[in-house]
């Protein structure tokens, strides 16, 4: 075996993000045994996590009583001859050794420059780890997407990674990008590693001659039915023609000798449009083996027409095909980012056990690194509300990986500052994710087809103008609709009505929201204003590859009195038309396109999707159409609380909530 181990010693700046650093001095420290080497000792640091966890009870190895502890693993002011580490991926070897890989980036934080694939080990559960290792040199090249998997039959860890020409400034690879599959392995848990293998020809095919990306996520080894034993890891790629991307492909990558030999399996391709628009660009795909032995693959969604920043899918034959295209999850809300998803060792016979999804949990950008839980594995995702949370800081990529029975390790990007000041690896214990949660209170929901909207937080019923209404506290009160497709309102006509009640001064106070969130997520919302004296809706729209755009139309005062008002929406004819109590109207022009495409997608009464605003105020009779009401029908809805002719996309009275047991 070539030996490709080195270490670095010594510090230096990290030059600030998006400028040159220093060049790497002269040759770097020659190999060495990891016996004259002394392990670096672990840092812990204090994190805030969404919510009060129960104490877990401390046992050797585990962290201390809160049941969570991490630390700074890859940090660039703090290893010698590096700007910035990224891209991480974690597995644990057949001895119990853990292996964390990131892409040491040498003069900046650029996707395509001078990059190395670099890896530390820890001996004892990640309390400790060793010094950096150098796996594979970019010697001015990018070599990096580190997909590693474990095969526990001979205890070798296979490395696969993908290549391509590095450029000096921090710009990105040109289209088409010609990037390739190389792997290397292990056979003394990654102390040394084998010289880079090229597995172009069995893993490339000749149409993905552009973007090719392996991972970056762990790979797994199935140990279930026909295939146990088999090797798999994820592949996204893109077709290039006639100057431009004309398709893109989510593929596994199989190998039945141990990784002697390997070839594609499963593959999804999706063909680019003329304007630039696909339906959905499954990368970046994380996977895991259920129970009945089926691969549940989970990956970042990019820039599709389909709602939702996850997608996922599901082979039952040893990943050789996908049982169905994949299917977008817009009610799983994360931003665009990689995220990783590991099943948890089933405690006892009974069901399936846990499922865990790491990923920021803010819909728009990349912060709050949040650990959500299935509890059949994968086919459903709890909420955000119901999620650990991590850090509130900027967060991106991360890997997941089981350390011991009860402990789960987290390796992932983060920072104060930018989601790529550091590379950090928590630990974790069940306790400190929570037992399961009885479910949620509800409240009827009398759209189509609809089931009950979920009552977040302890939102109250109150007097209303017809009947109850439901108060929220500004702090964590919500109504949250389970996603249906009946729910986009797309590029038609709509009606949104309802009654407010508040009297907050201050803050964004989110009656309705519709949609995503952020300046570019496709959007409905109707919110109080106070601060500048109004109340206000916005779309936001997407017209085919056109950036987004967004109509806004306000008030001329914020009604913030504590009294009743009725407040109604209406697009149609190329014009937004907002009415308040039948007697102030406010007309603007409209912007074409679908006001719920590409995003995540989520209907929240009383709070916005990234539960960055909440309501304190009090609500009343939600109703969207998916038609525009004529004013005579609106006077009804408003006077009388009538019934009208539909569509009715949904209509929460908020009149009941219900205890579910």
């Amino acid at each position: 075996m070539t030996s490709r181990f080195r270490t670095h010693d010594g510090h230096r700046g990290r030059p600030a993000t998006g400028t040159s650093g220093p060049a790497r001095g002269g040759p770097r420290p020659q190999a060495r045994t990891l016996a004259a080497l002394a392990t670096a000792a672990a840092v812990l640091v204090p994190v805030a996590t969404a919510q009060a966890r129960p104490a877990a009870t401390p046992s050797a190895g585990s962290p201390a009583a809160t049941g969570f502890e991490q630390q700074v693993l890859f940090k660039g002011s703090q290893e010698h001859g590096y700007a910035c580490f990224r891209i991480p991926a974690i597995v644990r070897s057949t001895s119990g050794t853990l292996l964390a890989f990131a892409e040491g980036r040498v003069r900046n934080c650029g996707d395509a420059g001078d990059i190395d694939l670099v890896l530390k080990r820890s001996t004892d559960g990640g309390r400790t780890w060793g010094p950096l290792q150098v796996v594979n040199e970019g010697g001015g090249d990018t070599h990096g997407n580190p997909a590693p998997v474990v095969d526990r039959e001979t205890g070798r860890v296979l490395l696969a990674e993908t290549y391509n020409k590095g450029r000096p400034d921090a710009g990105n690879c040109d289209v088409p990008c010609d990037r390739t599959p190389h792997l290397q392995y292990s056979d003394d848990d990654g102390a040394t590693w084998s010289a880079p293998r090229d597995l172009t020809a069995e893993l490339r095919p000749p149409g993905w001659n552009s973007w090719y990306a392996t991972g970056p996520v762990h790979g797994i080894q199935l140990a279930r039915g026909r295939h146990a034993g088999r090797l798999v890891f994820t592949v996204n790629a893109e077709s290039y023609g006639g100057g431009r991307i004309i398709a893109n492909h989510g593929a596994l990558m199989l190998s039945d000798d141990g990784g002697d030999s390997w070839r594609v399996g499963a593959v999804d391709s999706y063909p680019t449009a003329a304007d630039g628009t696909f339906r959905q660009k499954p990368s970046e795909m994380s996977l895991l083996e259920r129970s009945d032995g089926s691969v549940y693959v989970n990956g970042r969604e990019q820039d599709g027409t389909d709602l939702g920043h996850r997608t996922a899918a599901v082979s039952h034959d040893g990943g050789e095909s996908f049982a169905r295209p994949f299917r977008a999850l817009p009610g799983l809300y994360a931003p665009m980012v990689q995220g990783s998803v590991l099943r948890l060792p089933p405690r006892d016979s009974r069901g399936p056990g846990r499922t865990l999804f790491a990923a920021p949990a803010d819909p728009d950008r990349r912060r709050t690194m949040t650990i959500r839980s299935s509890y059949d594995e994968g086919r459903t995702w709890e909420g955000v509300d119901r999620g650990a949370r991590v850090t509130a800081d900027w967060s991106g990529y991360s890997d997941l990986v089981s350390v011991s029975p009860g402990l789960t390790g987290l390796l992932y990007e983060g920072g104060a500052a930018d989601a790529r000041d550091e590379i950090r690896f928590a630990r974790f214990t069940d306790g400190w994710l929570g037992p399961r949660r009885a479910p949620d209170p509800t409240t009827p929901d009398h759209g189509r087809h609809a089931r009950p909207a979920l009552v977040l937080g302890g939102a109250r019923p109150v007097p209303g103008r017809f009947g109850d209404g439901l108060s929220f506290d500004g702090r964590d009160d919500a109504v949250r609709l389970p996603f249906r497709s009946s729910l986009p309102l797309g590029s038609g006509d709509f009606t949104c009505s309802l009654w407010f009640r508040y009297r907050a001064t201050s803050g964004e106070q989110p009656f309705l929201w519709m949609g995503g969130v952020g300046s570019r997520s496709p959007q409905v919302a109707l919110r109080g204003d106070p601060a500048r004296n109004r109340v206000s809706a916005f779309v936001t729209a997407l017209d085919g590859a056109r950036p987004p755009a967004t109509a806004e139309v306000a008030s001329g005062t914020a009604y913030n009195d504590d009294r009743w008002h009725h407040l109604a929406l209406r697009r149609t004819g190329g014009h937004l038309t907002l009415t308040v109590d039948g007697a102030e109207t406010r007309t603007v022009p409209d912007v074409p396109g679908s006001v719920s495409r590409n995003s995540v997608f989520g209907v929240h009464a009383g709070q916005k999707p990234d539960s960055r605003s909440q309501l304190s105020g009090d609500l009343d009779e939600v109703r969207v159409y998916g038609r525009a009401l004529d004013d005579d029908e609106l006077a009804r809805v408003r006077q009388d609380n009538a019934r009208v002719r539909g569509p009715v996309v949904l209509h929460l009275p908020l009149n009941h909530v219900h205890d579910e047991d």
